[in-house]
């Protein structure tokens, strides 16, 4: 019978999301504390002195700190209102599987975009764009900005959808949250500047470990909603078997390319990042010129994939119960 109330309570919590994205706990969202944590062991624990082997030291022994502590904490806080009763561990195992998911999240986000095109103009969108992308965004034409957010919702299906279910399935919670932390820690930890290259190493290594298994559920997920959108999904999988490896990371390019494909359009191509231009490779064809009805799809898309792996986790859930 518990078993079968921390199913609902999982369902609930992708029907929350799907509904409100991340708006219910929005100001209370455990990221925004594994965000405090980076940023204060960094600050704590960063190499006065330029040094590389330090600094990939602390960078290794700060992501190790962070996703047990994450761990830890989850797991205990599963105990500890586990103690407490129902009327307290329901709620709060609602609360971490609701929040664990960024679906709704980020669809709210592409659709910002669009809302804002249509409503505010270029420049604006510009701006809204700039806050779910790493990339410069002051230049961009029109089209740039569509196919910037269908990346987005390509590659952030990946991370934010697939694996945290995927891990959940696994582990539970606190492996799902040990997860969260390793994501939180490669978009805060991952690049590729003087200050990062060395102390973000470890994190950004643990993030291409951890998704390597999520990211090509991925692009096979995006195939089978493509198939029950009524879209192309052999080209999808012509270009995603094609293109997988087109891309830096040895992840993003399953189901970006698996995009690409079942909506005719090319992506990636070059990009500025903190002032510096990043060359990429193309993935997909150019079949038809990228427009608002492109990022539609891939939304619609987004939703439908996440219900197919949603159905398909849980029904694995229930077998291995």
């Amino acid at each position: 019978m518990a078993d079968f109330f921390l199913i609902v309570l999982f369902l609930a919590a992708v029907c929350a999301d799907f509904c409100c994205g991340d708006v219910i706990f929005r100001n209370f969202h455990p990221v925004i504390g594994i965000g405090s944590l980076i940023t204060g062991l960094e600050k704590l624990i960063y190499p006065v002195e330029e040094n590389r082997k330090k600094e990939l030291l602390s960078g290794f022994f700060l992501t190790i700190v962070v996703v047990v502590t994450c761990y830890i904490v989850v797991k205990a806080g599963l105990y500890a209102s586990s103690s407490l009763g129902a009327i307290f561990y329901y709620p709060f195992y609602f609360y971490l599987a609701y929040a664990a998911i960024a679906c709704g999240g980020l669809a709210s986000e592409a659709k910002n975009v669009l809302k804002t095109m249509q409503n505010d103009g270029l420049i604006e969108a510009r701006v809204v764009l700039a806050r779910i992308v790493g990339r410069e965004t002051d230049t961009l034409e029109e089209d740039d900005i569509y196919r910037a957010v269908i990346e987005t919702v390509a590659e952030n299906f990946s991370d934010g959808v697939i694996a945290p279910i995927f891990y959940f399935i696994l582990g539970g919670l606190p492996l799902a949250w040990a997860y969260k932390a390793i994501n939180t820690l490669d978009s805060m930890l991952g690049y590729k500047d003087r200050r990062y290259l060395y102390f973000g190493r470890s994190a950004a290594y643990l993030d291409d470990i951890a998704n390597y298994i999520p990211a090509r559920l991925s692009g096979v997920v995006i195939l089978a909603a493509a198939f029950l959108q009524g879209l192309d999904w052999r080209s999808g999988w012509r270009i995603l078997y094609r293109d997988r490896r087109a891309h830096t990371s040895p992840n993003c390019g399953y189901p970006e390319a698996a995009m690409a494909g079942i909506l005719g359009l090319r992506l990636g191509g070059d990009n500025h990042y903190h002032g510096q231009l990043i060359k990429k490779p193309f993935i997909g064809d150019a079949l038809e010129p990228v427009s608002q009805l492109h990022v539609s799809r891939a939304i619609k898309n987004l939703y439908l994939s996440s219900a197919i792996f949603v159905v398909i986790m849980v029904l694995i859930w229930i077998i291995l119960k």
